[in-house]
């Protein structure tokens, strides 16, 4: 299947909020380099900006991202400020916060409520806004998110955030933050391999209201932040073979095709491979090809 003059609006769009954006977005994470956020090589800032280039040209007008996405040398913030500011009109740009790194990039406890402000506004310096288009609380280990939640209600209030969503959430989780102030989009980890129950529910529940659901590691797979994987389960090559298409697409084309609500956001430091991903978004899949893919989601663990 060919990239050449696909763009990303064919994929169709849906709203974050009152922001209407492509169903193929692109994930930042892996502009700071070979590792994600981990400890490899730096990614070359200049391939970077010029990747972020290459996504507008496409179409791509919805940006995922983090303060806490920096490698060695890159600051995914910093890349996406230099490379895009002043941001154009059109352009969306979705942040989340919560997890903390410090500045040798270890891991630390995860925020309290009350430090969320400082999160939203290191993204918003290092972003160079005045305000965030929309914000993730993203959820590791608390058992409830509304103390967390309405901190970042407040901000809204304040004009901080525009539009609010959630990570890493079961669906009493969602309700929670739906008892303090709208939510636009969920962003749980959900692909083609990688299959959790209350996840499922959560997508049902987001088609019925009409919420956005933005997977993350739909493309990496058990990779996760390290990644795609090279290794693809038969019945996926069959089906890339079947449309001249590679595995990378038809994990994108399966992800979309799970709803009109469902938005994917695969990440890449590779300007082939963006297109690659962005083409994905005119792959049709047959009544059969989805029945075998989901049979093969709902033997994964």
């Amino acid at each position: 299947m060919t990239s050449e003059a696909i763009t990303a609006n064919a994929a169709g769009t849906w709203k974050l909020g009152d922001l209407t954006v492509n169903r193929i977005g692109f994930g930042a994470m892996r502009l700071t380099g070979s590792a994600a956020f981990h400890h490899g090589t730096p990614s070359d800032r200049g391939r970077s900006i010029a990747l972020l280039h290459k996504a507008i040209e496409l179409g791509v007008n919805h940006i995922d991202t983090a303060a806490f996405y920096f490698s060695r040398l890159r600051s995914a913030n910093e890349i996406i400020n230099g490379a895009l500011a002043p941001y154009p009109d059109e352009l969306v740009i979705t942040t989340k916060v919560g997890p903390y790194r410090d500045h040798h990039g270890e891991w630390g406890s995860p925020a309290r409520p009350d430090q969320l402000r400082g999160h939203v506004e290191e993204n918003l310096r290092q972003l160079g806004r005045d305000h965030l288009d929309v914000v993730n609380f993203r959820r590791t280990e608390q058992d409830s998110i509304a103390e967390h939640f309405g901190a970042l209600a407040e901000l809204r209030e304040a004009g901080l955030i525009r539009h609010l969503g959630v990570s890493g959430v079961e669906p009493r989780h969602l309700a929670e933050a739906q008892a303090i102030a709208p939510v636009v989009c969920v962003q749980n980890r959900y692909g083609l391999d990688h299959r959790d129950p209350a996840t499922d529910e959560v997508l049902r529940i987001c088609g019925e209201q009409g919420i956005a659901f933005v997977p993350f590691f739909a493309v990496a797979g058990q990779g996760g932040a390290m990644g795609a994987s090279t290794t693809y389960d038969e019945e996926v090559l069959t089906v890339a073979r079947a449309h001249d298409a590679s595995p990378s697409q038809v994990r994108i084309a399966w992800t979309l095709h799970q709803g009109p609500h469902v938005l994917a956001i695969p990440g890449t430091g590779n300007a082939d491979h963006l297109a690659e991903n962005v083409a994905a978004g005119v792959l049709r899949l047959t009544a059969d090809e989805l029945e075998r893919l989901n049979t093969l989601h709902t033997k994964a663990d």
